[in-house]
Formats: structure tokens, sequence, C-alpha cells
């Protein structure tokens, strides 16, 4: 299964790879060194549980994906903070939301849950065990470790249609990455776009080396600017961002606008700024560039904003229509389809 896009006005020949070479190519990409999927304390429920909370807002797009959003009791999802989320999965909107990201076991209890899923840092995990709930950790920081946490949760729903697309989705972003890395197998690294990724403008903060960010910039044909930081959200200067002159700057769907920026002057004078080579990452039920199944969206995108003149293939809107009848049973109209690549909340 291939679904490839475009941006408007910048074509080229397509590149294709066959499915033998998805394992290579997803190897090739370099894995965050602690990279870890945990496991659950108690084994995968023996009948698919029917009252779930989730504790980590990511995973919540993970329940969508694999067709258990209706099924969710409690979680830290919210609408106000992702609109897309609950309008492509509405089964989302008749939980209870349950403020930050630790969960009370008397209150789980009570809404009769049959499984919880926190991240592997939840200080209540053990608690929650303790109090006799079948609690499932998740967490994920590159590619590997979220298909492993995808096949856990699976898992853990024991539904055909959860291991379907599961499945599914394996080689759906296993093929992404193979195609996209054959369309410029022979571009020599030094010639690859240099690529800073922008998580806030104010503060200052952006994506660094062993990051799932650092992974898709790469996998997309580029460099990241800032690989010589390690983490997420790193506070960096202006000053720092000039001396690294990136050739392309990619703002997080809501990073903030540099127009808005205190910096606003000293912007003006990057090139990529002064030669419009800046882009708005697109966001829908998760931001693409963080912690979700849509990344394997925003390898494509990536793409063809890095190499317009060598990656082609489908119009970007209906692969993004495409994308989300098939993986989360979504209808999504042209008009919505836009709002996501240009990382606006619904209508």
């Amino acid at each position: 299964m291939t679904w490839t896009f475009s941006l408007p006005l910048r074509q080229s020949l397509p590149l294709r790879l066959g499915r033998l070479c998805a394992t290579l190519a997803l190897a090739c990409v370099p894995m965050a060194a602690h990279a870890q999927t945990p496991q659950s304390p108690h084994p995968p429920q023996a009948s698919p549980p029917q009252r779930i909370a989730d504790a980590w807002y990511a995973h919540n797009a993970v329940l969508g994906m694999l067709g258990a959003a209706d099924k969710v009791v409690a979680t830290v999802a919210r609408p106000s903070a992702l609109p897309w989320m609950f309008r492509i999965a509405p089964g989302l909107s008749h939980a209870q939301s349950i403020d930050g990201a630790t969960m009370n076991a008397e209150e789980l209890l009570r809404l009769h849950t049959d499984v919880v899923f926190t991240t592997s840092a939840d200080p209540s995990a053990a608690a929650l065990t303790r109090s006799g709930l079948n609690v499932v950790p998740v967490g994920f920081d590159d590619f590997t470790s979220m298909l492993r946490c995808i096949d856990l949760t699976a898992a853990t729903l024991a539904t055909p249609l959860a291991r379907q697309r599961a499945q599914s989705y394996r080689q759906f972003l296993h093929q992404t990455i193979t195609d996209t890395a054959a369309s410029f197998a022979d571009l020599p690294a030094a010639k690859r776009p240099r690529v800073l990724h922008i998580a806030s403008l104010s503060p200052l903060k952006v994506d660094g080396a062993n990051t799932i960010v650092d992974q898709w910039i790469r996998a997309a044909g580029g460099r990241n600017a800032a690989d010589r930081l390690n983490g997420n959200l790193k506070p960096v200067s202006i000053e720092q961002v000039l001396a690294w002159q990136p050739d392309i700057v990619i703002l997080a769907a809501n990073a903030g606008t540099l127009d808005a920026s205190p910096q606003h002057a000293l912007w003006d004078t990057l090139d990529a700024v002064r030669e419009h080579r800046v882009y708005r990452n697109p966001a829908g039920v998760f931001p693409w560039d963080r912690y979700g199944p849509e990344v394997a969206l925003e390898v494509r995108w990536a793409a063809h904003v890095l190499h317009p003149d060598v990656v082609r293939g489908d119009d970007e809107v209906v692969m993004t229509q495409r994308f989300y009848k098939t993986y989360f049973a979504y209808t999504l109209s042209a008009a919505d389809a836009k709002r996501i690549l240009q990382g606006r909340p619904p209508a």
C-alpha cells in the first residue's frame, strides 16, 4: 500500500522500492538510544475491555486509530487542546475529563475501569496496580518503539479491528519510509537541507537529536540543524539560530508566529525567512510532528517540503483524506483536510 502526495506546483518523477526494503529503510533511520515500550505487569485482556482510562495525551490517538475511542471512560485529553481528536474520534466526548496525568484509583474503580493506560513515568502506576486495576504502561520516542506500543495496545484491546489496523499501519509506515528514502537515495548527506524544527517561538524552544522529530527529519531526507542538542523542547537563543543558519524552518502548529515573536527583526535576517522557506506543521488528531500515528503522514509531508523537485505523488489533500478514512474510519472533507495540513483547528 503506497500513498504519496505532492505540494502544489512542485512535481517530479516518483521513485518506488519494493516491500522487501521496508525493514532496511526503517533500520537506516537513527533510533533513540533509550527507546523502550514498557510491558504491562498484567497479561493482555482475555476478552476485549469495555471501559478504558488513558493518562497519556498521545496514546488517546492510538486508541482512536485502533477503534476504541468509544470505550474510553476517563481521559486527560480535552477538546480545547486537541479539537481534531474529538472531531475525528467523537467517542472520546463521552469520557470523563481527568486533570493532569495522574489518575485517582478510587475514581477509576467507581467508573468500573477494565484497563488503565499510563505513561511509563507515571508515579501513580504502582498505586493503581495495588488497588486491583489492570495498568498498562505505554510510551515511545521513535518509530520502532511506537510500533511496539501500537502492537501492545492492540493486544490489550483484543479485537480483530485493533489487530488489523495495527498490522496495516505497520505496513504503511514501513512502506512510507521505504518509498521516501528511495526518492533521494543518491543524494549525499552533505547536500541534504538543514532543518530547524521550532516547538515554541516564545519562549524559543527547538527539538534536538534522539527525538522522533529528529527521526522524521532524517527520514524525509534532511539534517537536523539542532542535532548537537539532545532531546525535545530545548531552550535556545535567537543568536544560536542565526549561527545555525538552517536551510528550512518548520514551526509546530501551536508554536506561534514569527510576526508576533519578540525577535521578529532578527528572524527577518535569516535566509530561510527572507526566501520564504518557513513552513507550518500540520496537526490533526495529534500534531503530526509529535507522538501520534500521524507521524507517518509527517514523513511524506516533510519530504515534499525538503525535496519539492524530487518527491512527488498523489494530491496531499486526497492522501490526508485517505489516511483518516482508513485508520480512523472518518470521512474528512477536502476543506477540513486543508485545515489540518495548514495546522489549523476545525472551522
